[in-house]
Parts: C-alpha cells; structure tokens; sequence
C-alpha cells in the first residue's frame, strides 16, 4: 500500500504527496471540544446518534438538546421548554431578575422509549422533569414537585427511577412512578463525604452528581476543588446503585472536570468533562477513558490531550451559532434555535413578520438598565475569537430610546445608538470599573452598522467596539472592554440584540440581520 501511494505521488508532484500529510495531520479532533460555553453537559447515545443536554439558566428557551453523529460536531435540535416559570425574576418585571440561576445542570436519560430530562431551579424552587417520546421535535410533558434537588442524576434500576443529589453529602431517594414527586420514605445518605478522596482541604465539595452503569457495576461521577489545586474529576463505585461506594481520584488536569462517561458504537469510551475558560465561559472537553481493574481512567498518561481519535471538529457555526438575515419562508420558525432571550420576552414586542426580512424589537415599558431591559435575543460569542454584527434602522426610535449591540454578561459592554429630544448619536457604553458612557458621536441617518469584535485567545478576553456609516468603512469607538466571567451572571459572553425605551415607550427599531463570525480584524 505504502509503495502505492508514493508512487502516485510521485506522478502527481511533490505538492500533493505534502498536501496529502498536512490534511491528514489535521484531520483528527482537538480539545476543547466545543471553544463556546456550553457547560454541565449530559451525554446519551442512541445507536450512532449522540444528544446533549446544557445549561443556559436564565435564557429563555431553556435547556439546550444538541445531536451529533460523530461525538465532536454538534447542532442544536431542541430545548425542553420555553418559560421555566413564570414570575417576576424570570419576566424581569418590578425590578427583579434571575441572572446567574435559572435552571441549571440536567440529567439526560432515555428509558423504554421515553426521554428524561430533568433540571433545578434555585428561581421556581423546583425539580423539573421533561418527558418526551421525540426529542429533536417533542412535545415534552412536564413534571414539576419541590424542592429543588441540587445537581442530581437520574437512573433507572429494576423497575425503580432513583434520584442522586447533594454537595459533599449525597442523598438518593426514588421517585414516585408518575414523576408528580418524591417517595420520602426511601430518603438516606448516599455517600458522607464524597469529597474525601481529595482530602479535607478543599475550595468546593464534590458536586455535579452523574451515575452510570458498566459491566455490573455503578459508577458515580463528580467534581471537586482541593484548596491551591485544581478543579478534579473524582469517580466511586458500588456494585449496587444503593451502595456502599468506594472513590478515588479520576482525573487533575488543567481544571478539566464535571461531567461524565459516553462510548461509541466501536466500544471506545470518552469523559466528557469541561473548563472554566474565562469571559467566553466554561468549554466542553473529551478526554480518553479505558476500563483498568473496574475503574474508569482518564487521559493520556493522566493528562488531557489535545487531540482525539475522532472525526475533525469543525466550526461550531453553523451548527451552535449561525448568522441570521430574519427572512423567513413559509413553515419557518420565527426565530432560529441558535437564539434565545435574556429571561422570558415579551412576544407581543418583537416580529420578524411586521416588516419581512427584519427583526423588529419594540417598547413596550420604561427601563432605566440594560441588564433589566425585556427582549434582548441573544447568541454565544465563541473562541478563540467571533465578532458579531448587525445592521440597524433606527429611524421609528423616540427620544430616550436605547438599542444596538451588546457582549452581555455582568460586565458587559454596548455599541448603540440613543435618541435625544435634539437628534440621535452613535455611544458606547460599559458596565465596568470606569462605568457609563464612555463615547458618543452625532447621528443623524436611519441606518447604521454596529461591531463587536471578541479576543479570548490565552484568555486575553478584550472586546473591540465599531461603528460604520455605509457598511464598508469601520471606525472604533470608545474604549476596550476588559471582559470577566462573573459569578453573579454565570455564564459566558453573548451577542445582544436589544432595544429599550428610558423615557417613551412605543417607539420600535428594526434589525436588517446578525452576521457572527470567528474571525476578527483586531490583532493583540
């Protein structure tokens, strides 16, 4: 075969026989997985097909289902609801708000035909349980009783559906067959201290509960975080799910950790865990997993490698992230799954039919802060670095008005346009240690174009801020926003669409589209 191939290339040139070994160089995946923040993953597979459950917490829809056919390129097919609940934290109504909570970690489960999908949320105080026959098209059945069951895991045993949950103590109890709760009488402790494998010395107790089953026994997945270490993949096992459980340490590599175990339809296992990556959020990772005395071990001589036995991971554009030009044809949706909003909308205030081929975000109320503005539609930035643009008929916006672009998190930073009783004028604006606005510039046309440009390469995690007049020549506005991952928002960065009145409500602007890339013109 060897001497086959040389001697093609030898008739075909030197250039192709060079080619040939720098396409095959690259034609294998790399970690991480996926450079966008898509963290608290849970894996199934169905045959050849593999779904993912994430977390989005106060986005609304809500719990993110992606498929993949490969285990490294993934599209979002679905989302387990739409409103998680409805209350003034999650509407953002009287002042309230529910940044950073929301629903988080899932549990994917398919059992005799039937997806489980199971959340909590800190926001309705709840455990939610969505059940679907379909899960790419739904509908989903609901199931929703108190409290909300910290990071669990679902698992279904010899007819009984059993619940792990906790943060350094786990619990289990069953559940009721119908899922409307809990049967409170099979309560106990699972495991004491399931942080004890790191040692008493710790920054977070083992949380993040996943369980699987492999050759007769149970495997129980969690991370931890020993104090001036590292963010750690801790694994027990029983060979009842009830226990007793014996653990030890799986994995402490580059903070890659939380998560859990998939294999493929030719027997080879992966983890799938993820890193706390900066401002663009927290990155899926796979890692190598062989089976060696009835544990699970992970990585490559114990470290995550950077690159897999898999198929080349493209772009996550188009498949997580997409540009939009809002035109629809018929049977379309209104709105693309790449999108969600930040907290439930308002649906009476937004269109992508009253003016086709534009998305139109209207007023309705006064709101005196971005971060508590209704509709602001939303997609992930990515790395190692994205920019995203819009263009933008501002002519129907009334005095105080706010709209634009923005990178959301906490600290987040603006590119807009804001009308004045005395004209319009082109401003940036930030939410960090030099708040406010920062630069404004005259305005006096309908149309605009607005870009932001995001470096999260060696977390240098800076966003640019432009402006153009005619859509060809971009100026810089304003100053460099020093992008942070914040607790409080607990979430990465994400492209804001937004628009809100801080004096009249009525007035409406119109997006003529949403162009996101993973280029950028700024160099470091």
């Amino acid at each position: 075969m060897l001497n086959s191939f040389f001697k093609s290339a030898f008739l075909c040139g030197a250039f192709l026989y060079c080619s040939f070994f720098t396409v095959s160089a690259q034609e294998v995946a790399q970690n991480p997985l996926i450079h966008a923040d898509v963290p608290d993953m849970s894996i199934i597979r169905r045959g050849d097909t593999y779904y993912m459950s994430s977390t989005t917490m106060h986005m609304s829809p809500g719990v993110p289902i992606m498929k993949s056919t490969d285990l490294t390129n993934w599209k979002l097919v679905n989302y387990a609801y739409d409103t998680l609940v409805d209350n003034d934290a999650m509407n953002l109504d009287n002042g309230e708000q529910t940044y950073g909570r929301g629903s988080w970690a899932s549990s994917l489960r398919y059992h005799e035909g039937m997806y489980y999908l199971s959340t909590f949320a800190a926001t309705s105080g709840m455990t939610h349980i969505y059940t679907t026959k379909d899960i790419e098209n739904g509908p989903w059945e609901v199931h929703e009783f108190k409290p909300a069951y910290h990071d669990h895991t679902l698992f279904f045993e010899d007819g009984k559906i059993y619940m792990i949950w906790g943060a350094g103590e786990l619990s289990m109890v069953e559940l009721k067959e119908d899922l409307s709760g809990v049967k409170e009488e099979t309560k106990h402790v699972l495991i004491k201290n399931a942080t004890d494998p790191i040692g008493s010395n710790y920054i977070l107790p083992a949380e993040g509960s996943q369980v699987f089953k492999h050759d007769g026994k149970f495997y129980l997945f969690n991370i931890t975080w020993p104090r001036g270490g590292m963010r750690t993949v801790v694994v027990h096992r029983a060979d009842q799910i009830t226990g007793p459980y014996e653990g030890r340490v799986a994995l402490q590599d580059k903070g890659v950790a939380q998560g859990g175990l998939i294999d493929t339809p030719d027997g080879d296992w992966y983890a799938y865990l993820f890193q706390d990556s900066g401002a663009v959020g927290r990155i899926p990772y796979l890692v190598p997993a062989e089976w060696k005395d009835g544990w699970p071990v992970l990585g490559v001589d114990g470290k995550v490698p950077e690159t897999l036995n898999l198929p080349k991971n493209e772009s996550i554009i188009p498949g997580i992230v997409h540009s939009d030009d809002f035109s629809r044809e018929k049977g379309d949706p209104a709105l693309p799954l790449v999108w969600q909003w930040n907290h439930n909308p308002n649906n009476d205030l937004w269109s992508v039919e009253e003016r086709p081929g534009f998305l139109r975000l209207k007023t309705g109320r006064i709101d005196t802060a971005f971060i508590q503005a209704k509709n602001t539609l939303t997609q992930r930035t990515l790395g190692p670095v994205s920019s995203g643009t819009v263009k933008l008929d501002v002519s129907q916006m009334k005095a105080g008005d706010h709209a634009g672009l923005s990178v959301l998190q906490k600290k987040y930073g603006i590119i807009g346009v804001r009308s004045k009783a005395d004209g319009k004028e082109i401003y940036m604006s930030k939410n960090a240690e030099d708040g406010g606005v920062i630069a404004t510039l005259p305005f006096n046309q309908n149309e605009v174009f607005l870009k932001i440009e995001c470096d999260f390469r060696d977390r240098t995690d800076k966003a640019y801020f432009y402006y153009s007049l005619d859509g060809q020549t971009w100026n810089e506005l304003g100053s460099v926003l020093q992008m942070q991952y914040t607790l409080p928002h607990f979430m990465g960065y994400r492209f804001g669409l937004f628009n809100y009145a801080a004096e009249t409500p009525g007035g409406w602007v119109d997006f003529d589209y949403f162009e996101i890339e993973d280029t950028i013109k700024h160099s470091q």
